[in-house]
């Protein structure tokens, strides 16, 4: 027997034991992390002052009260997962691209309060969510959630189906056949497909469940516009591929076994003793590119005033009315209402929100009984 043989029936053992350590510590660092996180109002900015407790005018999905209360704790267990298995693959393959991507993909969640002001999400303030009074954070529009930690889970898994699926498609293909030629034209168009239908069946769900609201939309497009859970479909479910297609089109292997990103990111010369760094960041700036691109999408229909249907009634009256354009006032919405942040040049009105909604005469947010 050899002489280290000991050292290599150990080694599985230690590594299980790093495993669970690394666990350990990922779990006392998302415990550390939540504990500065909250639920409910407490800034004046966005609280309204005359409600207390939480009320909600509307019924959720199966008039389940407590939604929010579930994806809290789903959001603490599913980063845990992904925490310990990125570690797992980490080391059984350091540098792995879909580790890499990972976390670049949970990484762009610093620009989440423009991506929630440019579409109008409106976020539960029962989710817990940093404080609201955090200046960068005050860009969303009530409250900016800890559920978006888990991003990497919605903008990369559908690369997952889309290459399974790509390589079947592949397998029953000639080699002169699309798929072979264009292979990462072809991914992209199955990411295209694939993202849309999961972000609307998700997304149609979160908003029935109470977790947020896309508080105005553009009427055309949209499902169910001028109710509560109205959802911007075309553009909402369009747009949010931006990112998902680049970040499965980046995790793509060919025939070399090297993916797109780390064949970019050799032309990083500064980087090239540290290859997996450099391709963290080919795949980090990519994505940014991106997530700009769905936010700008998002706040040139923001600018041209096209998103009039607003979500009545408003389910969380514990937060004054998210109203930067004066939609819901005109819509007979009792408010209080408050506009917000980046409410001049970047909403399209230099003036900002406008002092005098006339009421419209079939409005839609009147309470019953008006």
């Amino acid at each position: 027997m050899p002489a280290n043989s000991d050292a290599i029936q150990a080694s599985p053992h230690r590594g299980a034991v790093t495993v669970w350590l690394w666990s350990l510590i990922c779990l006392a660092v998302v415990a550390v992390i939540a504990s500065f996180f909250r639920t409910g109002l407490t800034s004046d900015r966005v609280a309204n002052p005359d409600v207390s407790g939480v009320p909600r005018p509307v019924d959720f999905l199966f008039g389940y009260p407590h939604w929010a209360d579930w994806s809290n704790y789903f959001t603490v267990i599913a980063m845990l997962a992904v925490f310990i298995a990125c570690i797992v693959a980490w080391r059984r393959n350091p540098g792995h691209p879909y580790v890499l991507m990972a976390i670049a993909s949970t990484a762009i969640v610093w620009q989440d309060p423009i991506m929630n002001w440019a579409p109008y999400a409106v976020y539960n303030p029962q989710l817990w969510h940093l404080p609201e009074w955090w200046p960068y954070v005050s860009l969303s529009p009530t409250v900016e959630p800890f559920i978006v930690i888990g991003y990497c889970m919605f903008y990369f898994g559908p690369f997952f189906p889309a290459i399974w699926l790509l390589r079947r498609i592949q397998s029953k293909s000639p080699m002169d056949a699309f798929v072979w030629r264009h292979p990462l034209w072809s991914l992209a168009g199955l990411i295209l497909v694939i993202g849309f239908v999961m972000d609307m069946m998700l997304e149609v769900t979160l908003v029935r469940t109470g977790l947020y609201i896309y508080s105005q939309v553009i009427p055309w497009g949209s499902l169910f516009p001028g109710t509560t859970f109205q959802f911007p479909l075309i553009w909402e479910s369009t747009f949010v591929t931006f990112v998902m297609i680049p970040a499965g089109v980046l995790c793509y292997r060919d025939d070399t076994g090297r993916t797109v990103a780390e064949k970019l990111a050799q032309k990083i010369r500064f980087l090239s003793s540290r290859p997996a760094l450099a391709t963290f960041f080919v795949m980090f700036g990519i994505l940014n590119i991106a997530y700009f691109m769905y936010g700008g999408a998002f706040g040139i229909i923001r600018a041209s005033g096209l998103a009039t249907a607003v979500a009545c009634p408003y389910p969380f009256p514990e937060a004054k009315v998210y109203d930067p354009q004066g939609y819901y006032e005109r819509e007979g919405a009792p408010g209080p209402f408050f506009e917000g942040y980046w409410n001049t040049w970047m909403t399209g009105q230099p003036e900002g929100r406008p002092t005098v909604n006339p009421l419209n005469e079939n409005a839609n947010c009147l309470p019953e009984g008006s």
